[in-house]
């Protein structure tokens, strides 16, 4: 069934609002945490005690209104009955070794697995098939699961060890979770509202966002876009598993479902960097490299609103040719010797700069005019591009960036103008004090 895009907005919107009233300054990790149960990737929260990790995984499950529940403390003395079920005494007298799974983890919908890493390799190996491919495999049978979204916990990062290596590339979405900071929030904290929240989705809402998922489809630019990405990243020796930058495709097409988009654009990737790193302190590192290449993007994008590449082409192509022309002119006005063939290649030479820099000034003008009414209605424009986004100021500085480089331009249009011709361009007064 195609999702009704627009509900399952509003939907969302309402789950923030809901969780963002409970949970301070989570808003990034509550956005992130959605868009990760619409694709239904695993969650790994990464930090100290009493940073409400566990709270917050319970209150995501209550917002489908799910009794598929589970949750457990693991320790190195657990044992993988207390995960996976106690096996069948009746079953055990046919020569058969079978869990119940009945109430555990092989039949929850949601789950939440505090201190993951210590759990023993009994329950690792178990884990991994649960954790990618959502098969459980039951003494001789293989069983799919139905976990739609699972959020593991831990303190501390796992220890050099090939399993626990194994089960950390499972959780594709990290994420660093501290204290609370601010003296807002420590206000607040004491009259947060503790009442259960409602449902809010149901679970077609993720099945049917990641059906839709599959028809979307990644354009050559953003295969590039990660190619380089990836490329950058190895150069600074930072390696993913295929199976990472695979599932992290996986996630931008449900996040171009979400938005009713067949095909994957630059703001279905906002989240990544919370993809790739191992350790929380590259995540700074990662973001600069991703960021760049975000710009780069961004650029290409809006060529069509600002087409500044081809403004700045038509720039650097005069500037190059500058001193020859202004050369010209002064010896045609003092009355320099010159050939016919000269006179008629700069003739023409400057009859073409004069067309193109008056036009490219002109047409350049009247975009950045708009652009400028684009800009006051840029927080609705970012929004209808990505519900999700976060820190919208963070976004409207790249837009102002790219405004700021489209004025240089003009200026060097309209400078090489003047030198050239020795007057202004008509048509293309432009404020740039605005």
């Amino acid at each position: 069934m195609k999702p009704n895009t627009d509900q399952l907005q509003k939907k969302i919107d309402k789950a923030v609002h809901l969780l963002e009233s409970r949970f301070l300054e989570r808003s990034e990790l509550i956005r992130l945490l959605l868009l990760s149960m619409l694709s239904g990737e695993n969650v790994l929260l990464i930090g100290p005690p009493g940073t409400a990790k566990s709270q917050l995984a319970r209150a995501i499950s209550q917002l489908f209104g799910s009794e598929h529940w589970f949750d457990y403390l693991l320790t190195r003395f657990t044992t993988p009955d207390e995960i996976f079920g106690p096996v069948s005494l009746q079953q055990l007298k046919q020569d058969q070794y079978v869990r119940k799974t009945k109430g555990y983890l092989p039949q929850a919908q949601f789950a939440f697995l505090d201190e993951i890493f210590k759990a023993n390799s009994a329950i690792l190996n178990s884990l991994l098939s649960i954790l990618n491919e959502r098969m459980f495999f039951n003494g001789n049978e293989k069983e799919p699961v139905p976990l739609q979204f699972l959020i593991a916990a831990s303190n501390e990062l796992p220890e050099e060890n090939e399993q626990l290596a194994a089960l950390y590339d499972r959780f594709l979405i990290r994420y660093e979770v501290s204290y609370l900071k601010t003296a807002a929030s420590y206000e607040a904290m004491f009259n947060l509202p503790t009442d259960p929240l409602p449902a809010v989705f149901s679970l077609y809402d993720s099945k049917d966002i990641q059906a839709e998922s599959k028809h979307v489809t990644i354009p050559e630019a953003i295969i590039y876009f990660l190619y380089k990405l990836k490329q950058d990243m190895e150069e600074k020796e930072y390696i993913l598993s295929d199976r990472r930058w695979s599932k992290i495709g996986h996630v931008w097409k449900t996040s171009a479902a979400l938005h009713g988009r067949d095909t994957v654009t630059i703001w279905d990737t906002i989240f990544t960097p919370h993809m790739l790193w191992d350790f929380p302190e590259e995540l700074p590192v990662l973001t600069e490299l991703f960021d760049k290449r975000f710009a780069e993007l961004l650029k290409t994008e809006v060529e069509n609103e600002l087409p500044l590449r081809s403004y700045q082409q038509v720039a650097e192509k005069w500037i190059e040719l500058e001193y020859e022309l202004h050369a010209f002119q002064f010896k045609k006005e003092v009355g320099a010797k010159m050939s016919k063939e000269q006179q008629e290649r700069f003739r023409l030479l400057l009859e073409e700069c004069r067309t193109q820099l008056e036009e490219s000034a002109r047409a350049l003008c009247n975009r950045l005019v708009d652009w400028q009414q684009h800009e006051k209605d840029l927080p609705a424009y970012l929004r209808r591009k990505n519900i999700l986004l976060h820190q919208m100021e963070k976004y409207t500085v790249k837009y102002t960036h790219l405004r700021i480089e489209g004025e240089r331009l003009l200026q060097m249009l309209q400078g090489n103008y003047r030198t050239i011709f020795d007057r202004e361009i008509a048509g293309a007064e432009y404020d740039y004090t605005l």
